[in-house]
């Protein structure tokens, strides 16, 4: 009879790469490893792509995430009165920045893009450090994926194809986004490098590819029809606009026949 014990699973050998395991089952895993090959060079594997993730995006790991991607508001799903009487006082202070003048010159709100563009920005740095949670679905769902986010968010997504340009899906999630519930898409280069595509919908209107920083990353973002898009990574301008190029020609509906419904 197999001792259930002695079994190792992937859950453990994920807590183990991290240094997350109890102690009475490290020894266990390292016992398990001696006599399973494959699983120690799994281990290996993962035990590289974490090293480099951590070179490449150390700096933004010690970063405090925005409140706006706190794991407890992503994660409830009632508000009740405090969220409620907050709701009231976000909109008085809305309606009252709105309709401020400091001397005939009026405070403009931030357009729907920006806040788009400034919230993808906070979310590939939030994720793109993630070594075994970096989504949640995987990349070999992809249909599933794309039906998935698209009923979130309203209208028909596709996880663009950028293998010509290096970048494999590693997965999405869904986010909640300044317009709605909101698509984040992740891709990672043979070297550990990481890009984002986050999308949803916005009353913006068209626009061509446009570039902008922010702290430790770049995107480049547009509008197609509803639906806008950003496309993010590290700060190097020419290959982040040949990724944004590739999925921007996929993305673009003037191209894609009309699916039926």
């Amino acid at each position: 009879m197999i001792d259930r014990d002695q079994i190792v699973g992937e859950d453990e050998l994920n807590a183990y790469v991290d240094g997350e395991l109890p102690a009475d089952r490290r020894t266990a895993v390292e016992a398990w490893l001696a006599t399973h090959p494959d699983d120690a060079a799994k281990v290996s594997a993962w035990r590289k792509q974490a090293e480099l993730i951590r070179a490449r995006y150390g700096a933004v790991a010690d970063e405090i995430p925005p409140q706006r991607f706190n794991v407890n508001r992503l994660t409830r799903r009632s508000y009740g009165a405090v969220a409620a009487a907050a709701a009231v006082i976000a909109a008085f202070v809305a309606g009252g920045v709105l309709g401020w003048t400091v001397r005939g010159v009026e405070i403009a709100r931030p357009s729907d893009l920006t806040r788009f563009t400034a919230d993808a920005l906070d979310a590939y740095r939030l994720y793109v450090v993630e070594v075994r949670h970096p989504v949640e679905v995987p990349g070999d769902q992809r249909p599933h994926l794309d039906a998935w986010l698209s009923k979130r968010v309203g209208s028909p997504l596709h996880a663009p194809e950028l293998d010509k340009v290096g970048l494999k899906l590693v997965g999405g999630r869904l986010l909640p986004g300044p317009t709605g519930p909101t698509a984040f898409f992740m891709y990672e280069t043979p070297s550990g490098e990481r890009f984002t595509l986050y999308c949803g919908r916005t009353g913006d209107r068209d626009t061509a590819l446009r570039y902008t920083t922010g702290p430790q990353n770049a995107a480049y973002y547009w509008v197609d029809g509803d639906l806008a898009y950003v496309l993010s990574g590290p700060p190097e301008r020419d290959k982040l606009h040949a990724i944004a190029q590739a999925a921007y020609d996929q993305m673009d509906r003037r191209t894609t026949p009309e699916q039926g419904g």
